[in-house]
């Protein structure tokens, strides 16, 4: 039988890739076959070093036989079961609480879904049913940051500051305004102008996909005391710089800031399952609790019973074998090769924290990220910058191998 990719006659598969050209033939895309640690092979036998942890998320490295043993237990014992109100299960039970106690938060709760644009979305409707709850249903004024990347669902599209992300889509949520990623007294502007209706911030502490752009001094610091100061809330999106990658268990911790809500997923369970979720602090989880109102928002998969497995497993793993001190050793050897090659020349500059890395370059990343590709090495390319993101797990011949290679594809023979 023929699928249709084998088939020369057909112009296109079954299969829509995300984030790509819609006509890109499948024969053109990297197969990827089979991973352990740091390395991936394809289906002709190449390996390659995954210095993006596949797409942020992979810390504790591809192939790990102890997640894979405890996600096929908690299988067998129970496959799937929903948490929805009368039920509930050990799993969800235990995965919420090792996410919280690890968290800035920890006499907070934790809602469970799978992907992090479900925790995006659920974490706006939460900002704005807070204000409800609390009597001021006009508070429904959202800030975003440009360069913000907060997943692709309806409301994180919305809070997207990356604009093609948020083209061709037609109209989306209302109530929401961008302010600037760097300076803090633009969003102070805005505050005194809405103050009064806006129901909170929601921002990456370091922003990944937009470019690896760790705040600027005082940023954080200064949505956290607007937000207090004009009774707002400030959600810190943790999907890429939650557990661990930034030397600390959650970015929040790494910068000491600490908001009402955080959204998390990816190294929650290094990618073995989805899971995601929101971190909701005591503040907001106390108008929730005092309420009479059902809380009416939910996902068939919320706390999914192997999702939640993987999730327990991985953050025990996390910490047993010293993995969030381990990512601030990456990111220091990083910016040892990246200040090195500032000084020469090679590269244009670096930004990061802990195991988030970019390299920038003299121009476009696209060329060099293909260069890399054929020499071995996964990235990330983003405008002029490179990011890297590997495993918590890579050596440091490793690490050296991926800067190797990134200078050998900027000076191609």
């Amino acid at each position: 039988m023929s699928w249709g990719w084998e088939d020369d006659v057909m112009t296109s598969s079954a299969l829509l890739h995300p984030f790509a050209d819609p006509a890109k033939p499948e024969g053109d895309f990297v197969k990827i076959v089979r991973a352990e640690g740091t390395t991936l092979w394809d289906d002709t036998g190449k390996t390659y070093l995954d210095a993006m942890a596949s797409l942020w998320f992979c810390q504790i490295g591809h192939g790990n036989r102890e997640m894979v043993d405890a996600i096929g237990t908690q299988l067998a014992q129970l496959d799937s079961h929903h948490i929805f109100d009368p039920f509930t299960h050990q799993p969800a039970i235990d995965a919420a609480e090792a996410i919280r106690s690890v968290s800035p938060m920890p006499d907070g709760r934790v809602f469970l879904g799978s992907s992090g644009s479900e925790a995006v979305d659920t974490a706006l409707k939460l900002m704005r049913q807070f204000h409800r709850l609390n009597g001021d249903p006009d508070r429904q004024i959202l800030l975003r940051r440009t360069r913000g990347y907060h997943g692709t669902n309806w409301g994180g599209t919305t809070a997207q500051g990356i604009e093609p992300n948020r083209d061709g889509w037609g109209d989306l949520v209302p109530h929401f305004v961008e302010i600037d990623p760097d300076d803090v007294e633009d969003a102070a502007r805005v505050f005194a102008e809405h103050g009064d209706r806006i129901a909170g911030v929601i921002t990456e502490p370091i922003q990944g996909a937009g470019g690896v752009f760790p705040p600027s001094d005082g940023y954080l610091e200064g949505l956290r005391r607007l937000t207090e100061q004009h009774g707002a809330l400030l959600c810190f999106d943790e999907v890429i710089s939650g557990f661990g990658r930034t030397g600390s268990w959650f970015a929040s911790q790494t910068y000491g800031v600490t908001p009402d809500l955080i959204t998390f997923a990816k190294g929650v369970t290094s990618g073995y399952q989805p899971l995601s979720g929101v971190v909701v602090g005591r503040r907001v989880a106390d108008a929730f609790e005092s309420s009479d109102a059902m809380l009416r928002t939910g996902y068939t998969y919320s706390g999914h019973p192997a999702a939640c497995a993987a999730g327990v497993t991985n953050i025990a793993i996390i910490e047993r074998d010293g993995l969030v001190a381990r990512a601030t050793e990456i990111g220091e050897r990083f910016e040892a090769a990246f200040a090195a090659l500032t000084r020469d020349g090679v590269i244009a500059g670096h930004r990061g924290t802990g195991a988030v890395q970019a390299a920038l370059l003299h121009a476009d990343g696209i060329g060099t990220r293909q260069r890399m590709l054929e020499g071995g090495v996964v990235v990330r390319p983003i405008g002029e910058a490179l990011a890297f993101c590997p495993p918590l797990t890579s050596t440091d011949a490793e690490i050296d191998t991926m800067i190797d290679v990134m200078v050998a594809s900027i000076r191609p023979a």
